[in-house]
């Protein structure tokens, strides 16, 4: 069996040694090898890298061009990766432990093709209420709308058969939003629970902003039912407004009760334009995304690697 791990990083100068001690300490009895994509770090990551390389035969790196974001950067391992038997991706800050691996592959063993690794519970060590609290609210959304559900509590911590690596390197698109695509690919799935490792040096680099950007690239990549959420929304209205404007009819022509005034009106306006604004967005946000793939720009640049 031939196993590879992707670890991709940014400015993770501090933990790449920790977590290769602890990581080579449990693939050992594999034929295994470990790339480490650098996802445009400002810091030291390249050069220990570097420095790994040239001592250990089992250390591979490739050093994108600027920071592509995790999502691409996990792209850029799997394509490096076309000959291994199974491929494991996972964080190199530890909170993705390197004992759940034997795990895993066990499963792959079986016969299962995508092996998910699921939290065992909150990460209340490093994330704050809000954060999962949010986390709780947008699966059981996206989840409505999904075609294909996407597994909760499952970060990108799994273990994909060879076969599933080579499909996935024919996807090029820009908005990739793996936790989607790979319900969508099917193939046989397993689960692996583990518990949250303690991160050692660092904090996590998605702030709010980040995680509401990836919400949306969830929403937009995986389903057009906004799109059809919208239409619904629209048609709701309308029938409202409607039925509004034959009420007004019917006041002015048969009755003396006619409202003096524009503040229902006013307000009226007002929130059937903010909900038109708000349905122009998410159709904005999909004409969008079209215009990045027609582009067709490559997905990430790679500036150097020894692989």
């Amino acid at each position: 069996m031939k196993l590879v791990i992707i670890v991709p990083c940014y400015n993770e100068e501090g933990n790449i040694h920790q977590f290769l001690s602890r990581t080579e300490d449990v693939v050992r009895e594999y034929d295994c090898r470990i790339i480490f994509v650098d996802d445009g770090s400002t810091d030291g990551t390249l050069n220990v890298l570097k420095a790994l390389a040239a001592t250990n035969p089992r250390i591979y790196y490739v050093s994108l061009s600027r920071n592509f974001g995790q999502q691409l950067a996990l792209k850029a391992g799997y394509d490096h990766a076309l000959d291994a038997d199974c491929v494991v991706c996972m964080d190199a800050d530890l909170q993705h432990p390197p004992a759940a691996i034997p795990a895993m592959v066990d499963k792959w063993a079986e016969g299962y093709e995508v092996v998910c690794g699921i939290r065992r519970g909150p990460d209340k060590g490093t994330t704050s209420f809000g954060n999962r609290l949010a986390s709780r609210l947008f699966y059981r959304v996206i989840n409505r709308f999904a075609e294909h559900a996407i597994i909760p509590n499952a970060p990108d911590f799994r273990l994909l058969d060879g076969q599933v690596v080579k499909a996935l390197s024919g996807f090029g698109e820009q908005g990739l939003y793996l936790k989607g695509i790979i319900p969508w690919m099917g193939y046989r799935q397993a689960t692996v629970v583990f518990d949250v490792g303690v991160r050692q040096h660092g904090r996590s680099r998605y702030s709010l902003l980040k995680l509401l950007s990836l919400s949306m690239k969830a929403f937009v990549s995986g389903s057009i039912a906004p799109l059809r959420l919208s239409v619904a929304i629209g048609a709701v209205f309308a029938g409202l407004s409607f039925c509004y404007g034959f009420y007004a009819l019917y006041m002015h022509l048969f009755t003396e009760e006619t409202v003096a005034g524009w503040t229902s009106i006013i307000a009226s306006v007002l929130f059937i334009a903010g909900i038109q604004f708000l349905l122009m967005g998410v159709m904005g946000e999909y004409i969008g995304r079209t215009l990045m793939e027609v582009r067709r720009r490559p997905p990430y640049l790679i500036r150097e690697r020894n692989i």
